[in-house]
């Protein structure tokens, strides 16, 4: 018989961890995949930038935790006075708190700034149970997360361990649309699934793109220049000043990725014929930046990231107004890409039910809560219940209005 699991949890220590402090490698050896956003060059470059900082209301407080002098785990942490940047709403919590004479901020996140995806949070080295990891954090996280501790688009996996060890964590689902490959051996061979209306529909919007004069370019990796950088960039706020905002991350912030891994980056360009129409809309370019691009400009783009397996669809902009753009950019070209790359998975962002048209499966994500006060905790809790009822039938529903032949998963199967 084999002899019962002995816990280690006694000979970890944990202590407040300086991304400055630590070896890049050492961090990232404790990643269980190549995941873009949970690397060292990520998340240091939002600390250095000033993306994060107690000025922007993130303030970095990760934890670390040693065996000896071996950094064996690492959870990214940030103490926040506001709940922007997050996409796990809890403004209604922040409200009923306040008004019962208490305090929700500062709370305590332990996501990645601004990004929306899935994926690890608590990293650990291979050889360590990452049911001690979280048993010694559970008391460490409880002593220093003010009045709530939030755990933001983990692994399904993974959140399921923290909830097994920790029962008064309460779980939030919410859904996103991905795309999957399924082995297709091109995009029309993806558009094969579709029935005969949406396939029409779908290779029109992709026609209208042409018809407008444009044309697409991917950049990739050091091909994406200071000029196709800054270019986005303006696009990038464009997005926010629409909205009568500005965007979370400065400029420098993507200077640093770009530099520290590019092999996670690729760029689509849309360029457009100079013309009246262009140069009446982008006047303010910086000079000679057109003469770069022999006869075409850009005007709009979109910012990838890719691992191994998955490409990630983050940021979109554009200089003018053009029918089905949007969805070229950021869905087909992203989709061809991924096919191309043999990539089996593509997470274009969060939110937007016009992806389930376009083939993009409607999916779970996941967030796990730790409410202080019993009282908020129970109304919570209770909110949660009903909120999983919508949500599953809002997933039911998505499934229904996807695009897909009648005998299409059931041939997957």
């Amino acid at each position: 018989m084999k002899p019962p699991a002995v816990s280690k949890t006694s000979a970890f220590n944990v202590s407040p961890l300086d991304l400055k402090e630590v070896d890049a490698a050492k961090w990232d050896a404790l990643l269980p995949a190549a995941n873009p956003f949970i690397s060292h060059a990520f998340l240091s470059a939002l600390e250095e930038s000033g993306a994060v900082s107690a000025k922007t209301g993130w303030w970095p407080a990760h934890a670390g935790v040693w065996e000896g002098v071996r950094l064996v785990a690492a959870l990214p942490c940030y103490v926040k006075s506001h709940s922007w940047g997050e996409y796990v709403f809890d403004w209604q919590w922040a409200d009923a708190w306040e008004q019962a004479s208490g305090d929700y901020y500062p709370k305590m996140v332990s996501a990645i700034p601004f990004t929306p995806s899935s994926g690890p949070r608590l990293l650990h080295a291979a050889d360590i149970d990452i049911t001690d990891v979280i048993d010694v954090l559970i008391p460490w996280l409880e002593a220093r997360c003010g009045s709530s501790w939030h755990l933001l688009f983990p692994q399904e996996n993974e959140e399921q361990s923290w909830l097994d060890a920790w029962p008064k964590l309460m779980q939030r689902r919410s859904v996103q649309y991905h795309w999957h490959n399924r082995g297709y051996r091109d995009f029309d061979d993806f558009l094969s699934c579709f029935t005969s209306k949406r396939r029409k529909e779908v290779r029109r919007e992709r026609r209208k793109v042409a018809e407008q004069g444009f044309t697409l370019r991917r950049l990739s990796g050091n091909e994406i220049d200071l000029a196709a950088l800054r270019h986005f960039y303006r696009c990038y706020q464009i997005t926010y000043l629409e909205r009568g905002q500005t965007g979370y991350l400065p400029f420098s912030f993507f200077e640093r990725v770009c530099k520290r891994m590019p092999q996670h980056i690729s760029l689509v360009q849309a360029l457009h014929p100079q013309g009246q129409w262009i140069e009446d809309l982008c006047d303010d370019r910086e000079e000679g930046f057109t003469d770069e691009y022999a006869g075409a400009t850009p005007v709009a783009v979109a910012l990838f990231f890719h691992d191994e397996h998955q490409l990630y669809g983050r940021y979109w902009g554009s200089e003018v107004a053009a029918d089905s753009l949007h969805f070229e950019v950021c869905y087909y070209q992203g989709i061809e890409l991924a096919i191309e790359r043999g990539y089996h998975h593509f997470d274009p962002g969060t939110q937007g039910e016009h992806k389930i048209p376009r083939g993009f499966e409607p999916r779970f994500t996941y967030s796990a809560h730790w409410i202080t006060a019993p009282p908020l905790r129970k109304a919570i809790d209770d909110f949660l219940q009903e909120e999983h009822r919508h949500t599953e039938h809002h997933l039911t529903k998505a499934v229904a209005l996807l695009p897909f032949k009648q005998d299409f998963f059931f041939k997957q199967e």
